[in-house]
Parts: C-alpha cells; structure tokens; sequence
C-alpha cells in the first residue's frame, strides 16, 4: 500500500530554528529584515512545491545579544509575501493573549482577501511576563489563563469573519447603495475578560473563515482546522496526531524540527558548530539531523499517522536549499506529497470544505425575529 500524500509547511521567519542560525546565513545580518530576502524565501518554498509557509511573530524581540533580535510583524511579512507569490498558502503567527481579537480578525481578513483565499492563522500564546508590559496590559498567569485567552480570541475572530453574509456587499451604483445592511451581524461576544459586539469592519473572508493552526492543548480541537502536534519520537507523535484526530480536528501537521547533510558539511557538524554559541532549543518536537533521504523516509513514516508537516529548518540558507532540490523532488517523485495547484485557496488544497455562514444558516430558526441592522461602525468593550 502507498503512502498517503503530505502536506508540507515550513517556517521562514528569521535565520532558523537555531538562535544562532545568522552565524551560517548566506546574507549580511542587515538583509535579514529587507523586502527582499521574505520575498526570496517564499518565492523558493512556493516553487519546490510547498503547501504553506508559516511566519514566527510575538511582540517580544526573537532573541538576546549578541544575536539579532529585529523582526517585522508576521502579518505585515504575510500580506508582502501574498502579493508575490500565487499558490503557496501563508499563515502568521499572531498570539491573542494581550491583542485585541478585533483588531486580529480584521488583519486576518484583509491578509485573505489580498492573498485571494490563501491565507491562514497560526494562533499561539506570549508566555513572558515582560509582553504583558509591553502591551501595557496585567498579566495572564498559568497555562489555563492563557488558554481560555486564545479560546476566546479565536473565537470572536471566527464570529466576525461571520458577521457578513457572503452577499452583503452589493455595489449598487442605480442606488447608490455599497452594502445591504441588513446582511451584518453583531456578534455580541461576552467572554471572562472583555466583549466584543462587532460586526467586523472587513467584508467576509473570501474562504469564508482563514484555516486556522495551532496546539491542541491551546485551542480547543473545534476551534482547529489544523493541530500541530508535537513529540520527540515517531510514537509519540503518532499518539498526539490520534488524540487530536478523536477529538475532532479535521487535519493534523506534525513539528518535525530539521538539520541536514549538505556539500559543505554534515549535520551533525552544521549543529555542533551552532551549539558552541548556544544550545538547540528543545521544544518537545521530533528531530531530524541527518540526510535528504534519510528525511525522507521518516516523512513517508509519517504519512500513514499525520496529514502534513511543518518543518523547522535548522538553518534557512542551508537546509532549505537541501528540501527544495532534494527532499520535496524525491517525495514528489514517489507522490508522497500533495502540491498546491494555482487558482486554489487554502482551504481547498487541504480538502477542507468552505463553512456555512453561521447566521445564514441560523436564518431559517430565527423567522419571526427581529433582523439586526448594524452599520459597519463598531464598538468593542475592553474589561481585561
């Protein structure tokens, strides 16, 4: 029996998953935050045949002298990356523990319409206390604290991607008249720590709602179009991906963490020369130091238990030259992975259906009712 075909994902922010992954970079340290090298990137996962490319953000600086620690938001990167690229589907990292779920969704569906239907979200959390201060808001301690914030943020984002029906905005030039208001919803969110009454001031996404991304045990498995799952051995990824799967997410990306062989040197001695300035992280990820076929053959593994990866190359420069002109060919090759096909949006290339509008579906039990008449002017209590 073959193989199921993958869905591959990397992430390109910074100069790798290694803190001192600049040290190896093919650019100077001041290309790194230019147009130019973002572009370069996507624009070398895009044609290798990558399904998506993720954007690390947070509001903290990504790490500590002597290394760099510049970065420019994940959303401002993703819609500059949209207008370059036309099949590959990009997902920013945005955190909603302190940003205002509003103001989220509303980036998010702009990032959609730009990118006409390819955009998606990676939701995850600032841990640090020092981001609280930095958005000038109290902490939110503990693990559940933070999870109810990304529940909740997800969410209200969700309810305002809803908030207008497909046909709200009707451009009607014999009367004079942009919108059917009677097409716009208020969402009247009320969670533990703020409301929301919306609607939205950006039309309905053009996928309906962005696929969504992130950890099962931060964001409840309904609230996921896609669970990243971690583990540091093929079992406990297997057992992670089968969790998320039982609990309803529709689609299941493995963290596989990547260091490869390349003509100038191993990966074991690319890591080990790294590691003399600061140690490889460990996230709780599956860990691949070795060679293109080697990588190869674990992805096949993989296959049969997730429905996609999310690579994290050690080394940009280094290892994705490696992924593109040998690992993705040689899968492509054997159709073990699943490449993006032009014209489709996101949520198609991962056989994920287009939702129902929640209040058009809800409009047949609510005959009778009084139909909401809201003006795209919105308001928003903040109680945090």
């Amino acid at each position: 029996m073959s193989s199921p075909a993958l869905h591959l994902a990397v992430e390109i922010d910074g100069d790798g998953a290694h803190l001192a992954a600049w040290r190896r970079a093919a650019h100077s340290p001041d290309e790194l935050l230019t147009p130019r090298r973002v572009s370069r990137v996507a624009a070398v996962a895009e044609n290798a045949g990558f399904t998506l490319i993720t954007l690390d953000d947070g509001v903290l600086p990504p790490g500590a002298a002597p290394n760099p620690v510049g970065r420019i938001g994940a959303v401002e990167r993703a819609a500059f990356v949209a207008a370059s690229t036309s099949t590959i589907g990009i997902a920013p990292v945005v955190p909603v523990t302190y940003a205002e779920p509003f103001h989220v969704s509303s980036q998010l569906a702009s990032l959609d319409h730009i990118s006409a239907g390819r955009a998606g979200w990676v939701v995850t959390e600032e841990e640090r206390p020092e981001a609280a201060r930095a958005w000038g808001r109290p902490p939110v301690d503990g693990a559940d604290a933070r999870a109810r914030e990304s529940r909740d943020g997800v969410e209200v984002a969700r309810a305002l991607w809803d908030s207008w029906e497909d046909d709200a905005v009707i451009r009607s030039v014999a009367t004079s008249r942009y919108l059917d208001r009677e097409r716009l919803h208020y969402i009247d969110f009320t969670g533990d720590t703020y409301a929301v009454k919306g609607p939205a001031i950006v039309p309905r996404p053009p996928q309906g709602q962005l696929v969504v991304l992130g950890r099962p045990d931060q964001v409840p498995a309904a609230q996921l179009d896609v669970a990243l799952v971690g583990g540091r051995d093929l079992g406990s990824v297997s057992a992670a991906a089968a969790a998320a799967a039982a609990a309803g997410t529709p689609r299941v990306f493995a963290e596989v963490e990547v260091a490869l062989d390349t003509p100038d040197a191993t990966a074991t001695e690319r890591v080990a020369d790294l590691e003399r300035h600061a140690p490889w992280r460990d996230r709780g990820r599956l860990r691949h130091i070795g060679s293109a076929d080697q990588l190869v053959s674990l992805l096949a593994e993989l296959s049969y238990h997730v429905d996609g990866v999310r690579l994290h190359p050690l080394v940009l420069d280094e290892d994705l030259s490696v992924l593109s002109g040998l690992v993705v060919p040689t899968l492509s090759a054997r159709r073990l992975v699943a490449r993006p096909l032009p014209g489709t949006s996101l949520r198609s290339t991962l056989g994920l259906a287009r939702p129902a509008n929640r209040f058009t579906a809800a409009a047949p039990a609510a005959t009778g009712t009084a139909t909401a008449t809201a003006t795209a002017a919105t308001t928003q209590e903040d109680v945090r």
